[in-house]
């Protein structure tokens, strides 16, 4: 599962949430955090403080670990995305707008 946002990581917590059958206002305080606060991780937000974020991960038997990802895909000739040769583009279009 790869977390690239702070939504995916809230809609992470959230779909656990569930499938344990908990609601906010118990994981909040089970996470010793308020239920506002979880709301909003819950909804993506950016700002959360990460010790509440690993406590409230914590209380749902959930780890967090990183690894390093598209650098080390592209550490071995695995491009997450191919260049683009902006040059080449610009100068096709350039001869098709007269």
């Amino acid at each position: 599962m790869h977390i690239r946002t702070p939504l995916d990581l809230g809609l992470i917590i959230r779909d656990r949430r569930r499938k344990l059958g908990i609601n906010q206002g118990d994981l909040a305080e089970k996470a010793g955090v308020g239920r506002q606060w979880l709301v909003g991780v819950e909804h993506g937000k950016a700002r959360a403080e990460i010790g509440l974020v690993l406590r409230t991960l914590a209380a749902l038997g959930l780890t967090l670990s990183v690894d390093g990802g598209d650098r080390d895909r592209k550490a071995q000739g695995q491009d997450a995305i191919a260049p683009v040769d902006i040059d080449a583009i610009v100068s096709s279009l350039k001869g098709k707008t007269r």
